[in-house]
């Protein structure tokens, strides 16, 4: 599926700047090298997963987990600020996560006379959280993945993280609240926690963003093992109309597209000079940007700025491209963020940047990309909780559901469903 302007069927919408390159398309050739990953961890184990860290992480890897005296170092390491500013941003995530959870109840109903219907919230087990590397410690990293994950009530939190990745993310894993940690990354971290290796407990769900392979490598392993979704370039969209600030918006899409040279960033508004002002104050803030060498190619290749005919036209496109951030700048932006349907999450006015969620608000910074805000949210306390039915019949229930359940299941040619729904009715009618 495409999200590129190719695909929108509008005239209502024109170009400023279209993406040079589409991110779907970047993304296919990954496919059989992670199968030929996955099915080898799964075949050899640990030493598989060595020889891939020699491979494509460069490391030689000797002991998998990271000790409890490691971890600790780790965050003894951490300069005063910096583990300040990590708790502050655990603390937000926390009490997010509990206020969600807060929201998802136990259930308990007598649909029918003495027929009796429920649901659990059930934790899940054993959960994977992938922290990926990157350039730089993304140190918001691992706790948007483990917190909710402890929050949630999940015995075992497994963590991995390649084996270069910063000591600062050791430390981020292990205030989160890891159960373990790992020196693994890419596609062999997601195989050695969907199978199990030596050293690697096999888990029920993984979790947490990464880099294309391990995103194929989420998409492989999915049946068995659960995913929290399929994650792809990050993206940002904002919608502005004439009231938008040129160098604001400038700030925060390029804000965004340092992160990754193939990171989606766009404008969308129904404004053609605050359009063509934007894309002359991209290239102005980029000559003194010290991350242009990955913001000015994400700009070039996957950039955006989109004019809308009317704010209908507007919102229509916004909801078609469903952007993983999505920042409204407009005269009116709680009205206008009433009107819109389709994103990741949304920031809602001129002071909401994506930034303060991505580092420590408190909403989780793990959304969905590539169009996927269509038909889900982002990562949540839920996506760590089973919603698992019940039920429990009197006779009386037996008696007013025994006699339907009969007459479908003979009118569907299924024998022994008749049998099962009319033994009891008839057990209970002899007496």
């Amino acid at each position: 599926m495409s999200v590129s302007s190719e695909a929108y069927p509008s005239t209502n919408v024109t170009w400023v700047k279209s993406p040079g390159r589409s991110a779907e398309n970047d993304n296919k050739p990954v496919s059989e090298l992670v199968a030929g990953v996955l099915a080898d961890v799964k075949a050899r184990g640990d030493a598989a997963v060595r020889d891939y860290s020699v491979k494509f992480d460069k490391a030689e890897v000797g002991a998998l987990e990271i000790s409890m005296a490691e971890r600790e170092a780790a965050v003894a390491a951490l300069d005063s600020q910096t583990r300040k500013d990590t708790e502050f941003a655990i603390a937000n995530v926390r009490r997010f996560a509990e206020a969600q959870l807060a929201t998802i109840l136990p259930l308990e109903l007598e649909s029918l006379p003495g027929v009796h219907m429920g649901h659990r919230v059930i934790p899940i087990s054993r959960v994977g959280c992938y922290v990926p590397g990157g350039r730089f410690p993304l140190l918001s990293a691992p706790i948007m993945t483990i917190v909710p994950a402890k929050v949630a009530g999940v015995a075992e939190v497994i963590a991995c993280l390649p084996p270069n990745a910063h000591q600062a993310m050791v430390a981020g894993c292990h205030l989160s609240g890891a159960t373990r940690v790992f020196r693994i990354g890419g596609a062999q971290a997601i195989a050695a926690m969907a199978y199990g290796t030596e050293s690697v407990p096999a888990v029920m769900k993984i979790m947490g963003p990464g880099n294309a392979f391990v995103n194929e490598a989420k998409r492989q392993v999915f049946g068995p093992v659960g995913i929290d979704q399929l994650a792809g370039p990050s993206e940002i969209y904002i919608l502005a109309d004439e009231t938008g600030d040129a160098e604001m918006i400038a700030t925060d899409l390029l804000a965004q597209a340092e992160h990754d040279l193939r990171t989606r960033v766009g404008l969308i508004t129904t404004d053609r000079a605050l359009a063509e002002a934007v894309v002359a104050e991209v290239a102005r803030q980029l000559e003194g940007l010290s991350t242009a060498s990955v913001a000015a190619p994400a700009w070039r290749d996957y950039g955006e700025v989109a004019v809308c005919a009317d704010e209908a036209a507007m919102i229509a496109y916004s909801d078609f491209i469903a952007a993983e951030h999505l920042q409204v700048h407009t005269r009116d932006p709680h009205g206008m963020a009433a009107k819109l349907t389709n994103y990741g999450s949304l920031f809602i006015g001129e002071l909401a940047s994506v930034v303060y969620s991505d580092k420590c608000s408190g909403t989780n910074h793990t959304l969905p990309t590539m169009a996927a805000g269509r038909y889900t949210g982002g990562l949540w306390v839920g996506a760590y909780v089973k919603i698992a039915t019940h039920q429990w019949l009197t006779e009386e229930g037996v008696k007013a559901v025994a006699p339907p359940a009969a007459r479908q299941a003979a009118s569907e040619g299924l024998e022994g469903h008749r049998r099962a729904a009319q033994l009891r009715l008839d057990r209970m009618q002899v007496r």
